[in-house]
């Protein structure tokens, strides 16, 4: 297990409120609580501890899976629940939070996932549970040298900070204070797959076909009036953040195949190639599920 491996102590501010000394007895929430899962996509295996730092209050978690420092850094963070962004920001020098999401699920509860390498949503947006947020990193103040991780909060707004912070429940259960290794159930409607095909080939790219691969993913065939390139992406709909075989090709008439393919958490490609008025071949795999195309496309 490996959390922060140098933390300033007595970290001064969080968000303009001060750390205490003691932890005040968890309040009560202004109302229901949501139903929160995991902040890690649907059968991620984290381990989660909430007493391997000086700066920790009680009910915050540092989690972690892998067995060397930098096992997790760029791992997919999730949203716990459905909410609106109301921080999306590096913290600079006022706290140790580095790249902060803070989620606002309504009724008085929000989230907090702090340190994370990238931010992939923004201030205002509303974000589905289970949608990705951002990635797992070692951002934080000047100063502070701490191994990558993601720090979890849930607070309540009935009360002043320490006392709002609450104990996490996933999936309806308590986590299992001070440490607990936690299967990930973040699998429902909001578990799709975060990436588009226009996202993954770029700006000015439309998608023209597409082929189901079983229920493993759907390959995608895009286009690019501008400049006369096709693109091909296979985006999976099962196993999202778990890096599984994943292909994407492209074949233009008279030239050689290209190909992406390895083991790939959300997506295989993008496979661009100058295609103007020229036939294509194109296809992908996902899992054991493909689809490969006859030469078409040719205007």
């Amino acid at each position: 297990m490996r959390l922060k491996s140098l933390v300033t102590t007595g970290l001064a501010v969080v968000l303009g409120l001060a750390f205490g000394a003691a932890t005040a007895p968890a309040a009560s929430a202004a109302g229901p609580r949501p139903d929160f899962q995991m902040p890690f996509p649907c059968g991620q295996v984290w381990t989660g501890n909430s007493s391997a730092s000086s700066a920790h209050q009680s009910y915050e978690i540092d989690f972690n899976r892998g067995g060397t420092a930098d096992a997790d850094l760029g791992d997919t963070v999730v949203a716990a629940a459905a909410g609106t962004v109301v921080i999306s920001a590096h913290q600079g020098s006022t706290n140790g939070f580095g790249n902060l999401v803070k989620i606002d699920h309504g009724g008085g509860w929000s989230t907090y996932y702090a340190h994370l390498r990238v931010r992939s949503v923004s201030q205002g947006a509303h974000v589905s549970q289970g949608q990705k947020i951002g990635e797992v990193g070692n951002t934080s103040k000047p100063g502070n040298n701490i191994a990558p991780h993601l720090h979890y909060e849930v607070r309540t707004t009935d009360t002043s900070y320490p006392a709002n912070i609450q104990k996490a429940v996933f999936n309806g259960v308590t986590f299992g204070y001070p440490a607990q290794t936690v299967t990930s159930h973040n699998c429902g409607g909001g578990s799709a797959n975060p990436y588009t095909p226009q996202e993954v080939c770029g700006s000015g790219y439309s998608v023209i076909d597409s082929a189901a691969l079983g229920t493993a993913g759907t390959v995608y065939l895009l286009y690019n009036s501008g400049n006369g390139y096709n693109c091909v992406v296979t985006l999976k709909k099962t196993s999202l953040g778990t890096a599984t075989a994943t292909s994407a090709y492209l074949e233009v008439q008279g030239r050689s195949r290209v190909t992406d393919s390895g083991d790939y958490g959300y997506y295989a490609g993008p496979v661009r190639a100058s295609a103007a008025d020229t036939c294509v071949k194109w296809g992908g795999r996902a899992g054991s599920a493909g689809y490969d195309s006859p030469f078409e496309h040719c205007g």
